[in-house]
């Protein structure tokens, strides 16, 4: 270490092999970026106006559309203003500031998934005893707990990895610093932070896919065993909507984490979904497939239309 300057910036190379096509994936990205911004905040100030949603299930969907509206933030204005010929360059508190939200924000949703999971159980499972199961006090704390885990989570893999000696090269292989592009370029053994952290985003991701695994094989059981067609219908399209997102989360997580191999643009790619395209799509995929939130989008927007005189 005596023979070599710490580093004090890292430079991001971005998605591999698309030299050329800066201007195309700015519009794109950018596209993307918006949507995720305006259908989220959408959503969110539906939740917050409407007096029919102030429900645990409205609750915690607000919850994942704050995550939802961060999440891209973390690395999305950065890429952008390097596709538009800014420097590449992150500086290393900058680059630390980027692992700990990223994986501060994307624990969060994992747990946010697993206590709706959990919330779509209490409703379908037992309702008679839902508003007990799912009080405003329990609600809170299990919220709480989401935020306060995820901090701690996040601030063990940060001191983790950058506690480690970095000493160059600096080239971070990828559009954004997460921990296996940035331990690549540690000046020493890493065995046990790669271990660690692997066991650490691993087994938060297991747990949480086995526990909301059960839920919905009982939420299963309980809607087959439903006496009304239009009461499976309406459990099973809730249950859908919140199925269809837990893949889209944890698809790329499985890709990028619990693999053996890792290859540079397959990784930049499933980044690129994880990060910008799959925010955007929550607020679709809730929107589109529940009755209660289109009514009170449709609601929301037609008073927002009318004038104060109207």
């Amino acid at each position: 270490m005596r023979n070599h300057t710490p580093v004090t910036e890292f430079l991001l190379m971005g998605i591999p092999h698309t030299k050329g096509l800066e201007n195309g994936l700015f519009v794109l990205f950018l596209a993307f970026y918006l949507l995720t911004l305006l259908g989220n905040l959408l959503i969110l100030l539906v939740i917050l106006t409407s007096p029919s949603l102030h429900t645990p299930m409205y609750f915690l969907l607000g919850n994942l559309s704050v995550v939802d509206i961060f999440f891209p933030s973390v690395s999305s204005p950065k890429m952008m203003l390097y596709l538009t010929g800014q420097s590449r360059t992150i500086s290393y508190q900058g680059c630390a500031s980027q692992l700990f939200f990223y994986h501060f924000l994307g624990c969060s949703e994992c747990f946010l998934y697993t206590v709706m999971a959990y919330d779509r159980f209490a409703a379908i499972c037992h309702p008679l005893r839902y508003t007990v199961i799912m009080s405003h006090r329990a609600c809170a704390a299990l919220t709480l707990g989401t935020w306060v885990g995820s901090c701690l989570h996040a601030s063990v893999l940060t001191f983790l990895i950058f506690k480690l000696p970095y000493c160059g090269p600096n080239a971070v292989d990828n559009f954004f610093c997460d921990i296996p592009v940035v331990l690549a370029l540690a000046c020493t053994d890493t065995s046990l932070a790669q271990a660690v952290s692997f066991i650490n985003v691993g087994l938060i991701a297991l747990v949480c896919l086995l526990l909301v695994l059960a839920s919905y094989t009982c939420i299963v059981l309980s809607i087959l065993k439903m006496n009304s067609s239009a009461g499976r219908r309406r459990a099973f399209s809730t249950c859908s909507a919140h199925m269809t997102s837990i893949l889209l989360f944890y698809g790329p997580v499985v890709l990028i984490y619990l693999r053996p191999a890792s290859s540079p643009w397959l990784d930049s790619v499933v980044q690129v979904l994880n990060n910008i395209v799959t925010p955007s799509l929550n607020p679709l995929i809730y929107s589109l497939r529940n009755k209660e939130v289109k009514m009170a989008l449709r609601k929301t927007l037609t008073q927002g239309s009318k004038t104060p005189g109207e």
